[in-house]
Formats: structure tokens, sequence, C-alpha cells
């Protein structure tokens, strides 16, 4: 997918090859690293559909999604902490992170300026009414199950 691929793909790759994550400056009103998004684990987005597979009185349009934004600095600590996790390392907060260096920020991109979004959430209500109310995933859990993944099918570092 290159450039449309999944955010903590993107991310778990730069730090794989740099040791550390670019995020965009601040934007829209939000600080750096600080724009929103509702990020879902494709296992919960898989989980819904066979809910709806195996119960089809139940139907309709959704929103699939976890109903909670969260920050791109936050993603990309989790995919950080769960690389470091990986080699015995310690966590780090966004602050750590960010003065060693290991979090940046990259200048907003002009051909961007006025098309992104700087904040999207799902609104999950409708889906709630239809019964799903089985609890998501974290960014904390989703991205650590995605980058253990990557670590087992691409072996030690």
């Amino acid at each position: 997918k290159e450039r449309m691929a999944s955010v903590v793909w993107h991310f778990y790759r730069q730090y794989a090859a740099e040791g550390r994550v670019r995020l965009f400056e601040g934007s829209g009103g939000y600080a750096a690293g600080e724009q929103r998004r509702d990020f879902v684990s494709v296992d919960d987005v898989v989980k819904v559909n066979l809910e709806f597979f195996d119960h089809p009185e139940r139907n309709g349009i959704f929103n699939v999604g976890t109903g909670k934004a969260a920050t791109y600095n936050a993603v990309a600590a989790a995919t950080i902490n769960a690389c470091r996790a990986a080699t015995g390392k310690p966590r780090q907060s966004v602050t750590e992170l960010v003065a060693s260096g290991t979090i940046s920020y990259i200048p907003f991109p002009a051909a961007l300026d006025g098309k992104y979004q700087s904040f999207t959430q799902a609104v999950v209500s409708a889906l709630r009414s239809a019964g799903d109310g089985e609890p998501y995933r974290s960014v904390e859990e989703g991205v650590g199950r995605y980058v253990a993944s990557r670590l087992e099918a691409e072996g030690p570092r």
C-alpha cells in the first residue's frame, strides 16, 4: 500500500530503519503529534464483521471504531515501546521519547494544508445500539500485537 499503509506500519518501519519516528508538527490548532484519529485494531473490525455474519437479523450501515480518538504521539510511543520491550528495554513516555529524539517532528506538508483532518473519531452509537458491546483493544494492546506479529514474521533484529 506504500503511502496508504497503516500508520503503525509506517512508524514500525521508521523505527526499525532509523531508530526514530517522525510525526507532523502542529497543525489545525493541534500541537506537534497531537492530531487525533480513532485507531481501531483490524482484529476488532474482523470481530464485528463476524458478529454480524453470525447474526444476520442485525443489519445496517455502521461506523466501526473505538469511539475514542488517540494522538499520533500515543501511537508512536506505543510502537516504539513495543519494539523496545521486545529487546528488554523499558518503556518511555512521549516526553522522554521526544527529548531523546526518538520521536521527532517534521514540517506539516504544504500540499495537505486545508485538506488534512486533525481530528477524527467514529460515532459508534448505532453500532452499540445494534448489539456490539464488546470492548475494543487499546492503542497499546493493538499496536503491541501488531509489532509482535511483525517481529515474529521478520525474525530477530
